[in-house]
């Protein structure tokens, strides 16, 4: 059986528009999908988990996944030579992908499988947070922004664009530090997979 892993799938595709927008407008929005897994035993829902999982890179599966997209719509004006940020509007569509148990269960493994599934969804949620908090600190990255510019205000844009890529760095970063924690030797993503295929 080859090994199962939770995973962050980070899809960031940050626009930048000219559309006038208000500097608290961000939002989130939250869609939750589901693929269906079929098995007697808590092996062959791993097993099941494994073939029919969220790809994660060529060859594996991922157990579940968080993904998002974001938009920043900038509102950049320019007055005697200098360019400002009126405003920055982020939009970020945040998917989440989980299992769900389409098959009868036993009620031993139906409590293991929920106590399983309450583990996925809180290291998926963590995932969700921390793309929450990107966005809180990339707009606030980007507040106040002004600079001596020409009539297309181009070097303005770019530094927001520099802001913007710094912050998803910053935040990436600590995606795959959690990932890395939790996919250790020993580590949560283990004891949840050792707790659903116990006898």
């Amino acid at each position: 059986m080859r090994p199962v892993v939770l995973t962050c799938l980070v899809a960031i595709g940050a626009l930048c528009g000219g559309a006038p927008v208000a500097m608290a407008g961000s939002k989130v929005l939250v869609r939750t999908t589901t693929y269906d897994v079929f098995g007697a035993s808590g092996a062959a829902l791993v097993e099941a988990m494994d073939r029919k999982g969220p790809k994660h890179g060529f060859m594996t599966r991922a157990i579940a996944e968080t993904g998002y997209a974001v938009r920043w719509d900038l509102d950049v004006a320019r007055d005697n030579g200098v360019c400002r940020l009126r405003g920055a509007n982020g939009t970020m569509e945040l998917t989440y992908t989980f299992p769900r148990l389409a098959s009868p269960a036993a009620p031993a493994l139906q409590q293991r499988w929920q106590r399983f599934l309450a583990g996925v969804r809180a290291h998926e949620e963590h995932h969700g947070r921390l793309a929450r908090q990107m966005m809180r600190a990339t707009q606030k990255s980007v507040s106040g922004l002004e600079m001596a510019d020409n009539w297309f205000c181009t070097a303005t844009h770019r530094e927001a664009r520099r802001r913007i890529d710094a912050v998803y760095a910053e935040y990436e970063a600590k995606q795959n530090a959690f990932d890395a924690r939790e996919h250790r030797d020993g580590g949560h993503v283990e004891h949840l997979v050792g707790a659903l295929i116990k006898r």
